[in-house]
């Protein structure tokens, strides 16, 4: 039985995927075309296009295999499937606001498809694990870089299914 590995949206992983079909369909065969090109140019030692292509080739190579150990622990969860949708789970688009009355509106997301500045909360974030299972009203403290912090919970949605 696979064990429970990190969430990520059904959106997220087919990104993961679209990257990894596409280093291993487009880019990598045409570095290696490069590569077998230069190859046959002679001196290697001296031939830029040869080296820089088999660096790059090394860099897909590492890709591809992160990739491919990353799709293999997933576990894709709909966020639209969220059983308890009064709560703060994964997936919901969370609004709060701190003691200034300062809101932000967050999406508890997987840790692969981050991005703060758009939002999107990475599930395993100290901001994200404070919110996690917490309904309308709820006070939630937070230690932040910058010092302890306190949110309330002000809105909770989740994608329509």
């Amino acid at each position: 039985m696979k064990p429970e590995g990190p969430p990520i949206t059904p959106a997220g992983f087919a990104a993961l995927r679209a990257r990894y079909d596409y280093l291993l369909g487009t880019e990598r065969p045409a570095i290696v075309e490069v590569v077998s090109w230069a190859a046959g140019n002679g001196d290697r030692s001296e031939n830029g296009d040869y080296l820089y292509g088999r660096k790059r080739m090394r860099e897909i190579d590492r890709e591809l295999a992160h990739l491919a150990r990353r799709m293999k622990i997933l576990r894709v969860i709909d966020p639209a499937r969220q059983e308890d949708q009064r709560r703060a789970w994964f997936g919901a688009t969370v609004t709060i606001a701190d003691e200034d009355d300062t809101q932000r509106t967050l999406t508890l997301i997987g840790d692969d498809e981050q991005d703060a500045s758009a939002g999107l909360i990475g599930w395993s974030a100290p901001l994200a694990r404070a919110l996690r299972g917490a309904a309308l009203g709820d006070l939630r403290r937070v230690s932040l870089p910058g010092g302890e912090k306190e949110w309330e919970v002000l809105a909770i949605a989740y994608p329509a299914g």
